[in-house]
């Protein structure tokens, strides 16, 4: 078994809320990442997939085919973005790190090709705080 990761950066900013909790309840949990102004990160996302070698190619996959797959169907969407708002995949959830990563888990899986499976995805939101997301 091969593992190839892809590393991408995007920018997006986001708030921590529940609509269900009081403000105060919110700042009590969350603390600053429920400011009402929002706050952003700078994101790294990793995403790892895994299977065989093609004896043809050499290649477990094509990795510009992983870098559009990645592009067209996340960073389109999320970079540059307020994540409450604007990222159709994570309406009506809370914006965590660990909701996005499912969210991107979801948004990649149905375009990776046959033979090659989804491993992985890290997503780091701080140099110190990352997500990692093995699928259910």
């Amino acid at each position: 078994m091969v593992y190839l990761t892809r590393v991408e950066h995007f920018n997006a900013a986001h708030k921590l809320y529940n609509p269900k909790w009081t403000r105060e309840k919110n700042e009590d949990v969350f603390g600053k990442c429920a400011n009402e102004n929002w706050h952003g990160h700078n994101y790294e996302l990793y995403v790892t997939v895994k299977g065989k070698v093609d004896p043809d190619t050499g290649f477990l996959m094509d990795v510009k085919k992983l870098s559009e797959i990645i592009n067209n169907h996340v960073l389109e969407l999320v970079d540059h973005k307020n994540l409450n708002m604007d990222v159709p995949f994570l309406e009506g959830q809370l914006c965590s790190t660990e909701n996005l990563a499912k969210g991107i888990w979801d948004q990649i899986q149905p375009h990776i090709p046959t033979g090659v499976r989804l491993h992985c995805i890290k997503l780091y939101e701080t140099p110190r705080i990352f997500v990692e997301y093995f699928g259910d």
